[in-house]
């Protein structure tokens, strides 16, 4: 964690938490809102992300801007934040966590998952969504789709008859996107570190 293929380039390096040390929220793929809560203590004088941006702030004269003293500052801000983009969108944004920006510190510890939009039930209480469009329409005004045609961009070097190939970088299935986390990782290189090259069957021929 200390030293990585990026902290090479860093003029400052400062101590923070890492993963299991992290206390906050995750969102994954499916819209679900959970509490991450560390389970392991914070070591010499490590911080976490959110303490050192605020004070790097604070000591750049944006403290006021930067305010905040626990996670769930932060976490009620971003709420109150998703419900001003529902209405600049005019409701068709469907990231609304709105209802969430009142949390007490202690209801925000006591968080259980949720799947946005999260809305007031007409009892008060506070319920997620689990099947986004579950009643059919889209994320449009009226409701309806917009079918968007797509037009080829033209790169910048186009293929010659001295060049005729045209590259397209792609995805390697076992790599987290582009080995940004896990290209040093032996069990998600297979074939080893060896890169692929796929072509069309008359390609080598040619």
């Amino acid at each position: 964690m200390a030293e990585t293929d990026t902290t090479a380039y860093a003029d400052i390096l400062l101590p923070a938490a890492g993963w299991g040390e992290k206390d906050g929220t995750v969102t994954n793929s499916e819209r679900c809102i959970s509490r991450q809560r560390s389970f392991l203590p914070l070591p010499g004088e490590v911080k976490p992300d959110w303490w050192i941006m605020a004070n790097v702030a604070r000591e750049l004269g944006y403290g006021e801007a930067f305010g905040y003293q626990r996670p769930a500052d932060i976490f009620r801000e971003h709420a109150a934040l998703s419900g001003i983009a529902v209405q600049a969108s005019g409701g068709c944004r469907q990231f609304d966590i709105d209802c969430l920006k009142t949390l007490s510190d202690s209801e925000y510890d006591q968080f259980e998952p949720l799947q946005w939009p999260v809305s007031v039930t007409p009892e008060g209480g506070i319920a997620g969504t689990r099947r986004l469009f579950g009643q059919g329409g889209f994320a449009t005004p009226d409701g309806r789709a917009r079918m968007v045609p797509i037009h080829t961009v033209s790169v910048g070097q186009q293929p010659s008859p001295a060049q005729p190939l045209v590259v397209n970088a792609g995805r390697i299935r076992d790599q987290w996107h582009t080995m940004t986390r896990t290209a040093l990782a032996p069990s998600c290189s297979p074939t080893g570190r060896s890169r692929l090259l796929r072509c069309t069957p008359t390609m080598p021929r040619r």
